[in-house]
């Protein structure tokens, strides 16, 4: 089942990529991906059936809403900090609690975390994220746990685990 759910997201990856549904371009990516399925279905995910589950799909679109809209809020909050004569920056390293367990949503987090401007995800240890943050807003724990993961975590949650 890996297999033939890494073929259909590789072939629909290819089409994404190529815009092109000619005949020779749909032979290429089905080859593609067949290639890809084979070499890689041993590494994907273990358990397919999710990939099966459109619910999973509505909260995957609504993650790429809400990480969009907060990649434009951190664009403009780091330009007005690079903007700004004084500067206005408190730079730190954050120790955020993750709820997520499975290691492909932990990686879905960290990636998220540092596409978004201002923030870069340093390490993960045990259950704790390290992320650099341009301007720590809060001491507490939790507050800055939520300011940072909060917006991505239950979306990613709800979607890969």
């Amino acid at each position: 089942m890996r297999y033939l759910a890494l073929f259909i997201l590789s072939f629909l990856f290819w089409l994404l990529l190529t815009l092109d549904v000619s005949v020779a371009n749909l032979i290429t990516g089905a080859v593609a991906a067949v290639i890809t399925s084979l070499l890689f279905a041993r590494y994907f995910f273990d358990r397919v059936y999710k990939f099966l589950q459109p619910v999973r799909y509505f909260w995957f679109v609504v993650y790429l809403v809400v990480l969009i809209w907060e990649c434009i809020k951190a664009n403009l909050d780091v330009a007005y900090r690079v903007l700004h004569p004084a500067m206005p920056i408190k730079p730190g390293i954050v120790k955020v609690k993750l709820e997520l367990q499975s290691d492909f949503a932990r990686t879905m987090l960290a990636n998220s975390i540092t596409m978004t401007p201002g923030t870069i995800s340093v390490d993960i240890i045990d259950d704790y994220l390290y992320v650099h943050w341009i301007y720590v807003r809060s001491e507490d724990p939790a507050e800055y746990s939520r300011q940072i993961t909060g917006r991505f975590e239950k979306f990613i949650k709800k979607t890969f685990e």
